[in-house]
């Protein structure tokens, strides 16, 4: 059905929040191509539902991999929370069976027994991944000693991709969010940043923190956890290709795109522009 030629590897996001994850996986494998696909045309996934989430990730999915990508990264939390595990149970093996997915979630919750020592941790993240109770029962099935407070911020989404997060009109809606998850619980002590856009509010966020709460972002962890997977999958590893490349598509304008991609990346990238639908 598709090309088995060695190929980059392919990472996907409903916009621009996964050229965080990006960024941290090529310094982590700067060897290695990769295909950045950003659905931006139909962003933000964060407020869809299920079917959506999953038909346009699915779309972008098969995309990548009729680019010749073997393996594809979700860096996305709401298509990881809503769409990952009915791809490679029920899609790759129609596909190809010999292909991987992968998400951002799985990675993250591995390490937050490490993180917190109260053993309570609130979640930061999209309506959608909120909604999913993703992280809630991953973390669950690894740690069910620990205790987990999720807490949507639907406005921070848009506050970093109309570059507004600097603003002091971002106060307001941090602070908020911020307040409100400790007054949840009070013994919070971990928070994890469940959205690839959020690292970008990371320094207004430790502005309302009390002393003592880490926050945790996802980038560093999903690129150290993809380099042990490729050492583990030697199998996998040898189908992609290593020439230090790095090919940026988007679904809307690649103009835009490249504009807003400095802010994520700080440096210029070429983009072009196609259709996944």
């Amino acid at each position: 059905m598709f090309s088995c030629k060695p190929c980059p590897v392919g990472i996907f996001d409903s916009g621009y929040g996964g050229l965080t994850i990006f960024d941290k996986i090529q310094k982590a494998l700067p060897a290695y191509d990769y295909i950045y696909l950003g659905d931006n045309a139909r962003a933000p996934y964060g407020t869809r539902s299920f079917e959506v989430v999953y038909r346009f990730t699915r779309q972008a999915v098969m995309k990548l991999f009729e680019q010749g990508c073997q393996l594809v990264i979700l860096a996305c939390n709401t298509a990881s929370a809503k769409a990952l595990r009915t791809i490679q149970q029920k899609d790759l093996p129609l596909w190809d069976a010999s292909r991987r997915v992968l998400g951002v979630i799985r990675p993250t919750v591995e390490v937050i027994d490490c993180i917190s020592r109260s053993k309570h941790v609130g979640i930061l993240a999209t309506s959608g991944t909120i909604s999913s109770n993703s992280y809630t029962l991953e973390i669950e099935k690894i740690y069910p000693h620990i205790k987990v407070t999720g807490e949507a911020c639907p406005m921070w989404v848009p506050l970093v991709e109309n570059n507004e997060f600097h603003s002091p009109g971002a106060d307001y809606f941090v602070k908020k969010h911020i307040d409100h998850i400790l007054s949840i619980d009070a013994d919070i002590d971990a928070l994890i940043l469940a959205c690839t856009h959020y690292p970008l509010l990371q320094d207004k966020i430790y502005g309302f923190l009390p002393e003592g709460i880490t926050l945790f972002s996802q980038g560093e962890r999903v690129a150290n956890s993809l380099k042990e997977y490729l050492q583990r999958h030697p199998e996998i590893d040898n189908r992609l290709t290593k020439g230090g490349t790095s090919h940026f598509l988007t679904t809307e304008s690649a103009e835009k795109f490249s504009e807003a991609a400095s802010t994520f990346l700080h440096y210029p990238i070429h983009v072009e522009r196609i259709a996944i639908d």
